[in-house]
């Protein structure tokens, strides 16, 4: 218990953790009318998604549980923000809950419930980027008053986003199967 305590209580983890906390408020500010505060969060949210792996490896803190939070993190304040973004009508409603599935095919996929790392595809990684960007238009656009990129874009690159991620969970799902029944198939 000590050994997953210590794992569990480190710097990287903490920085990561922010951005759990900062979720629902992002939420909030970006589905209501604070843009300097989503703008806000979601710059910190972005900082500390730079900086909570860095701070691991120069630490000695890397952990797979602390990379399945990072993840874990990443992926509940997208679909906040993805969420509010829905709500306001400036991307597909589909959108968040793509998101969260996709995570949970990622996490079940990978089998980390066994020890095992995370495995990742090309795709996923594209997306998981990817996925920051409509809110980080809106709350940046927001918070500095202007008014590009258009709500168009952002609504086209929602319709992309929905299109990349069924395809990332289509590509997941067939090479699941491939692996199940024997087929030399790997992941996407």
């Amino acid at each position: 218990m000590a050994k997953l305590t210590r794992s569990v209580s480190t710097w990287s983890n903490a920085l990561t953790l922010s951005r759990l906390v900062a979720g629902p408020f992002f939420f909030c500010a970006l589905a209501g009318d604070a843009p300097k505060l989503a703008g806000l969060l979601f710059w910190a949210a972005v900082a500390t998604d730079i900086a909570d792996g860095r701070v691991a490896r120069a630490r000695g803190e890397s952990s797979h549980f602390g990379g399945m939070l990072d993840h874990a993190t990443d992926a509940i304040f997208v679909a906040l923000g993805l969420a509010a973004l829905a709500l306001r009508g400036a991307v597909p409603a589909i959108l968040p809950v793509l998101v969260l599935g996709a995570f949970v095919q990622y996490v079940l996929d990978s089998r980390i419930q066994d020890g095992r790392g995370l495995r990742g595809s090309a795709l996923g990684r594209w997306n998981g980027v990817f996925y920051f960007v409509p809110p980080g238009i809106v709350a940046t656009r927001g918070a500095l008053d202007l008014d590009l990129p258009s709500d168009e874009w952002v609504w086209i690159l929602g319709l992309f986003l929905v299109a990349s991620t069924l395809l990332s969970i289509a590509g997941r799902a067939r090479a699941a199967w491939f692996a199940r029944s024997g087929g030399a198939e790997s992941g996407p």
